[in-house]
């Protein structure tokens, strides 16, 4: 069955048309609206609402090719774009309806891998994320306590209890500071700078284990496709996983935009370069395009001699660089890689390569 137009909506073509939605939305709570205003934005949010049920449409019925599982956060995201709105308009009878239409803010996130990899994060750092926040609940609870004794009789309306004194300690934990409810006593003051400085302890823990949870994910992300592309190169295929795991933490991403000179002839090579998307050109005498999976610029890198032509990005091309510094640790540990590159720049040159 051949897809309808509404499934290929473009992410920013997403964003735009749950942009303007959320802006009816909000245009519909000025009071003393002209009611020919009012009635344009509804139509409006009608017409957004048909869009949305048929790119429901459209993903129940992909998803039978492409698995649920890959497709859940889309599908769940499209469901309740259609579903609160049209049970807002069937048993809500307020002028609040289009408010509900405010759950139009998850469409640009549908297709968007950031469901996956925050679940993957929270997933391998669980255990982490749940100590630091027992500590945050005794924390918490401790400071209550300790208003409520020392403040209770100071400040009875404010401290009166220990739920009451829950609220300040929320506040001065998080280092929000309303100003609402302060201590009043001496040791009530020294106890509020005590929970701040916990607070930003706290927080700074929940932040670096979520920072680091997300760079080592984006990290191991990252290894699985350069090893994916490492693996595909002709000249790595014989390399057995030690030697491709060598390499792999060697090679060094760049993307280079169509029409730039990657190097030039007769400058000093101080790295070679594998091509994974794109092409590029090699001024020779009779000029060559090089496209994924080949490299060049090895010779400069085995021999030292100057680049012997210019390469030029035909299109925009992602590199993979390999560096002469990298290029001697790896002959020392993985002196087959060496051996194969070395192998091939001879031959590329012309001469028999050595026994």
């Amino acid at each position: 069955m051949s897809a309808l137009p509404f499934s290929k909506l473009s992410a920013p073509l997403n964003a735009l048309i749950a942009a303007i939605g959320l802006m009816a939305v909000a245009a519909l709570t000025i009071p003393d609206m002209a009611g020919r205003t009012r009635l344009t934005l509804e139509v409006l949010l009608a017409g957004i609402w048909v869009v949305y049920c048929l790119q429901l449409i459209e993903t129940l019925i992909t998803q039978r090719t492409r698995g649920v599982r890959d497709r859940m956060p889309a599908i769940a995201v499209d469901v309740l774009a259609v579903l609160v709105p049209l049970a807002a308009f069937l048993l809500d009878g307020t002028r609040d309806q289009s408010l509900y239409c405010a759950i139009w803010l998850l469409k640009p996130l549908r297709d968007s891998t950031f469901f996956r990899l925050m679940g993957r994060v929270l997933t391998n750092e669980a255990r982490n994320l749940i100590g630091v926040t027992s500590v945050f609940g005794i924390v918490l609870f401790g400071a209550a306590l300790a208003a409520y004794i020392i403040e209770r009789d100071v400040q009875p309306d404010k401290f009166g209890s220990i739920p009451q004194a829950m609220w300040w300690a929320v506040v001065t934990l998080s280092t929000t500071g309303y100003g609402d409810v302060t201590p009043q006593s001496f040791i009530g003051r020294v106890l509020a700078g005590l929970i701040m400085m916990c607070g930003i302890g706290i927080f700074a823990l929940w932040a670096g284990i979520l920072a680091t949870g997300f760079y080592e994910e984006v990290r191991r992300q990252d290894f699985v496709r350069t090893w994916q592309l490492v693996a595909a190169v002709p000249l790595f295929q014989r390399l057995g996983s030690a030697a491709l795991v060598e390499i792999v933490r060697a090679l060094r991403p760049r993307v280079v935009p169509a029409g730039t000179v990657i190097c030039r002839k007769g400058e000093t090579g101080d790295r070679m370069f594998f091509i994974v998307e794109g092409r590029v050109s090699v001024a020779t005498p009779n000029p060559v395009e090089l496209g994924s999976g080949s490299f060049f610029g090895e010779m400069a890198l085995i021999t030292g001699e100057p680049r012997s032509a210019t390469v030029s990005a035909v299109t925009e091309v992602s590199l993979l660089s390999l560096y002469s510094v990298d290029f001697q640790m790896l002959s020392k540990s993985s002196p087959e890689i060496a051996d194969i590159i070395r192998k091939t720049a001879l031959e590329r040159r012309g001469a028999p390569p050595k026994a």
